[in-house]
């Protein structure tokens, strides 16, 4: 807590840099804007919104739960044309086919997931173990992630996520393959169900759990409060989660989301994604080496304006954090679980 160390961390095989002291040198540098307080539930310019027009003239229906639709500015189409040959090894390409979409979580513009009942919370879970199950027949990865905020990209403050399916293994995705199936063969466990067991008896970097899941920071944190969301058993993909287990999900994320935006009373920004066992052709292999995951990688470091930057040495070298994961986590740990904006309620 005191000197700076570097830590391991297996899932991606690289290490860390924690210099817990640097968190108390004065702040002269960049403050972000916070979030705006003042979303309109509804808006008919947002083309998020029902019965919207979006950029490509198409007009949202009238939903009432979540509505799911092809992005309309997509990284991935399903019919790229092949690359030209390389005339050199250190010039190569690939194809990249695939597919992108779009889901909003909740049609009211204000409600972002802290906010929603469980009942939405878990309609979301089951329309991403439904996109995984239907992009993932044909597709080796689908890649659910959700940009909040301003500050991690976000465009519009709709609640929303987005949904990429691709015709290969992303760098992350296959670099975590690599690593959980060498823990596999070495150690005869998955490693994420070790180390959630680990955690879960440790206790000094958990936030919150539940009957079926536990979420940390984890020991290899990089981010100031990122957490790993985890399932007790061993579960490769999404899809394969039973009903109990989608509704302890969506109880614990709410309860942590509703501590990210304690943390600063701001709707606290972040990027998350689920990683789980690659799909398409891979469905006949032999995947027990995988362990459904969640990442979620918030920037903000000292207040809802002072944010994390990677640049420097993190980029030129490796990644450096400014207060220790145990530190971070008892934080996150001791903040309530009733949202700010409803305790005068």
């Amino acid at each position: 807590a005191e000197h700076q160390h570097a830590r391991y961390n297996p899932l991606r095989d690289d290490w860390v840099l924690v210099s817990a002291h640097r968190v108390k040198r004065p702040w002269q540098g960049q403050l972000e804007k916070p979030p705006p307080e003042d979303v309109p539930r509804w808006d008919p310019k947002n083309p998020l919104c029902p019965g919207a027009t979006r950029a490509n003239g198409e007009v949202n229906p009238q939903y009432e739960g979540t509505f799911v639709f092809p992005n309309d500015f997509p990284a991935l189409q399903p019919d790229a044309p092949e690359p030209d040959d390389s005339d050199h090894p250190l010039f190569r390409a690939a194809a990249a086919r695939g597919v992108c979409k779009v889901m909003c979580f909740h049609p009211w513009s204000d409600l972002t997931l802290p906010l929603m009942s469980l009942p939405e919370i878990r309609a979301v879970i089951d329309a991403w173990a439904e996109l995984a199950t239907e992009l993932g027949a044909s597709y080796p990865w689908v890649q659910i992630f959700e940009n909040k905020g301003a500050m991690m990209g976000c465009s519009n403050p709709h609640p929303h996520c987005q949904v990429w399916a691709s015709s290969f293994l992303p760098n992350e995705a296959r670099l975590e393959d690599r690593t959980q199936r060498q823990h596999l063969s070495q150690h005869g466990v998955p490693m994420l169900l070790e180390y959630a067991e680990q955690e879960a008896r440790r206790k000094e970097r958990l936030v919150v759990e539940n009957a079926d899941w536990l979420v940390v920071v984890p020991y290899w944190a990089t981010w100031p409060y990122q957490t790993l969301l985890l399932p007790r058993r061993h579960v490769c993909r999404l899809q394969d989660l039973s009903d109990s287990e989608r509704d302890n999900l969506a109880s614990i994320m709410q309860r942590l989301l509703i501590k990210y935006d304690n943390l600063f009373e701001v709707s606290f920004p972040y990027s998350m994604g689920w990683h789980g066992a690659p799909t398409g052709s891979y469905l006949e292999e032999d995947c027990r080496h995988w362990q459904l995951h969640a990442h979620y990688y918030p920037p903000l470091l000292r207040s809802a304006t002072v944010r994390k930057f990677m640049v420097g040495y993190e980029m030129l070298a490796q990644a450096q954090r400014d207060l220790t994961p145990e530190q971070a986590a008892e934080r996150l740990r001791s903040l309530p679980e009733v949202h700010y904006k409803k305790r005068a309620e």
